[in-house]
Formats: structure tokens, sequence, C-alpha cells
């Protein structure tokens, strides 16, 4: 199935809190930073953002920092969707710490999208996942204004859109939050 173009925006601008404040993005996993694991979910992507501290990477990319700083991932997603350089219809979405998201798992996203205003990657329990597909130009009709985007919860964002469910395949739906969870995943 041909799917359409996209940009993607890369979530690794986080305290990481419960990881003793460590950069996410720079934690290893099979050998490979988290930044890479993402980078290469998003591959089909025709630009992508990273809102996170700048760190060389093997692919072309723009970096960009959350406003307000740690902002949370409302302020983050709407910094990384300002930052785009090219016009899109479609913007995925992906936080730095979930290693088993894959480019397949953004095509289903995509996929799922038809007759949606996007579409979100949920766990085995149902809850949803930072792996979402979305329409940008209703993205844009439900953000709130800037001073609004400090600390805003991203399911009160999201709530206005109708988002198609998708079901995580194996682990893709793992993110990595503590050390037992990188242990765990590992």
């Amino acid at each position: 199935m041909e799917l359409d173009p996209f940009c993607a925006v890369i979530l690794a601008g986080g305290t990481a809190a419960r990881l003793d404040g460590v950069d996410k993005a720079s934690v290893e996993v099979a050998g490979r930073t988290l930044l890479m694991h993402a980078l290469d979910a998003v591959i089909d992507a025709t630009e992508v953002v990273v809102v996170g501290e700048p760190v060389p990477t093997e692919r072309p990319v723009t970096f960009t920092r959350e406003n307000p700083r740690f902002g949370g991932p409302v302020a983050a997603l709407l910094t990384g969707r300002d930052a785009l350089l090219r016009e899109t219809s479609s913007l995925a979405v992906l936080a730095v710490d979930m290693p088993r998201v894959t480019a397949y798992t953004f095509r289903r996203l995509q996929g799922a999208c038809a007759g949606h205003d996007g579409a979100v990657l949920v766990d085995p329990d149902g809850r949803r996942q930072l792996a979402l597909m979305l329409d940008v130009h209703r993205l844009d009709a439900v953000r709130p204004d800037h001073e609004g985007q400090h600390d805003h919860a991203l399911h009160r964002l999201l709530a206005p859109l109708e988002l198609a469910e998708v079901s995580a395949e194996g682990e893709e739906h793992r993110d990595i939050d503590t050390w037992s969870d990188l242990r765990d995943l590992a």
C-alpha cells in the first residue's frame, strides 16, 4: 500500500527524573542509542525534528528545544511541529524512549488514519502510548495558545481528535522510564 508523505517529531527533551536525569536519547539498547532507534522508526518521514539536546546523528534532522524548556510533551510536540520546514498534512510523533517501535509500526498507524484525525498505538491494556500519527490541520485547530502549552496534558490536547487505536504488536508499546524498564527490555 502506497502511503502519503509525512514528517516526524521525536520527543527527546524530558527530564528523565526516574532515570536520575540522564539524557534518555543517549541511553543504549542493543548497542544503539534510543535516538537511533527512534530515527529508524521514522525512516519513511520526509523531515524529522528532534525536540531535545543536539547530538550527532547518522541522518539529517533538525534539533530544537521545547518552549518552555521542560514544558512537557504538549510543549515539545507543538515546538517540534512549529520547527518543521516543510508543509505536511500528516505528522508522526514518537517518544524517544520506545525502542521497539519500528517503521512498520508507523505504516500501520498511517494506514489506520483513514476517516480519522489520526491514530495512536495502544498497549495490551488499552492505554495510549506516545507513538501517534496526526492530521496536522486538526492538531493545529485544537492547539492551545503559547501560555497553555506548559504542562498541558497530552490527553487533553488530543481529546477533541478522533484517533483510531492501533493495538501494539510484540513489545512495541514498551517504554523506558526507569532503570528496571531498561534492564527488562534488554
